[in-house]
């Protein structure tokens, strides 16, 4: 059964302008510019998400001011990627009412919660744990990716992550900063690696601002990271730049792993989504304007994988002789080929399979999907490949 998330009719209507940058008064200075921090993938150098921290964000009220306004600030940005925003615990459990502005400036940005990483921030002990927990589960059932941030110096109980199930977990900056130079909080870093893998959780290092802490994230085992290294803190989702030079591991032991690998849920990449209805021209649009984009995935109003749209052959065959005039304006799953499913459980070597059994679409993006059927993301056989080839390597190490 799916469970709907309806705002609460006492709630207050939502007013852009409440939210809106004022301009500024005479003799004070105006609001602060937002700031874009990308998520970056250190295996491939991409973009993979956009954390906005947007005025209001680190007021640590229960009002959702920071988050609708770092919203409204990638809407103007014109950002097509994941976005991860702040949110407060106390927003998240004062319950539907105080969050029925974020709701409805999803809605005039068009966006889908299931594009959105919510990252709880500030003190819970306040909070009462049900009403913290049972917000967590009203969000996720509208969709939206739940995290917490600030882990490994917040005064966050441990337990409440293997309650809350996250679907990230952003490690403190400053653990990021010290550990590389201090092997107790470098151990710390390890064991809430650890942790997260076995609460099925990606981690994110933030603040990353030299090699040296750029190593030790590695050496943690982190593949998401963001900082001054990797882009400067003027980029913005409009300057088109979605790669960035990541510098090269030191070559290091890895760790031992199960023969069969790892489960494809740690391999997960946010899938680019649109409505199963949606025209073959919606869809060239959202590929020609993000070129890392290796595919769509076509979902039903529950967020179920209808469809699967790889990149080079749609773009080609809408490139060719009367491709766009015969197809633009009719639906986009007339060209779609069947997604190839996995649960978010399968390991390496068992996607491998799945990935080959269509010789004519071996290097399609796998789509995960979690117990009751719904898109997580996707994963790409490239990155399958890399970690078998680590398997098949590391006897001779």
């Amino acid at each position: 059964m799916v469970r709907r998330y309806t705002p609460a009719a006492a709630a207050q209507p939502y007013d852009q302008r409440a939210y809106a940058p004022a301009g500024p008064a005479p003799g004070f200075p105006g609001p602060a510019a937002p700031f874009f921090l990308p998520v970056v993938d250190l295996d491939t150098g991409g973009a993979v998400a956009i954390e906005v921290i947007a005025e209001g964000a680190s007021s640590g009220g229960p009002g959702v001011a920071g988050t609708v306004n770092g919203l409204l600030a990638a809407a103007r940005e014109e950002a097509l990627l994941p976005l991860v925003l702040p949110i407060s615990a106390a927003a998240v459990a004062g319950g539907t009412a105080g969050l029925a502005a974020l709701h409805e400036a999803m809605r005039m940005c068009n966006r889908r919660p299931r594009e959105v990483i919510l990252v709880i921030e500030g003190d819970p002990a306040p909070v009462e744990r049900t009403a913290l927990l049972s917000g967590i589960d009203g969000l996720r059932a509208v969709g939206y990716l739940i995290a917490f941030g600030g882990v490994g110096t917040a005064a966050l109980p441990l337990d409440l992550l293997a309650d809350a199930s996250p679907y990230v977990i952003a490690l403190s900056p400053d653990l990021v900063a010290r550990g590389p130079r201090d092997p107790r909080r470098s151990a710390l870093a390890e064991s809430l690696v650890r942790l997260a893998r076995g609460v099925g959780a990606h981690v994110l290092a933030p603040g990353v601002r030299d090699e040296t802490e750029l190593a030790a994230v590695r050496g943690w085992g982190i593949r998401l990271a963001q900082g001054p290294l990797l882009a400067p803190s003027d980029w913005r989702p409009s300057h088109g730049y979605n790669r960035v030079h990541v510098p090269l591991p030191v070559p290091e032991a890895a760790a031992v792993t199960a023969s069969l690998g790892p489960r494809v849920q740690e391999l997960l990449l946010p899938a680019v989504t649109l409505p199963a209805g949606s025209t073959a021209e919606e869809v060239v649009a959202v590929l020609s304007a993000e070129p890392s984009i290796t595919s769509v995935i076509l979902v039903d109003e529950y967020q179920r994988p209808q469809g699967s749209i790889d990149r080079s052959r749609f773009l080609l065959f809408m490139a060719g002789a009367y491709g766009h005039a015969l197809h633009a304006k009719k639906s986009a799953g007339r060209l779609a080929d069947t997604a190839k499913i996995v649960a978010k459980t399968t390991p390496v070597i068992a996607a491998m399979q799945v990935a080959g059994r269509d010789n004519a679409r071996v290097y399609d993006d796998l789509v995960v999907v979690d117990e009751v059927g719904r898109c997580m993301g996707v994963v790409r056989v490239g990155d399958l490949l890399r970690h078998a080839a680590d398997l098949q390597a590391q006897p001779a190490r």
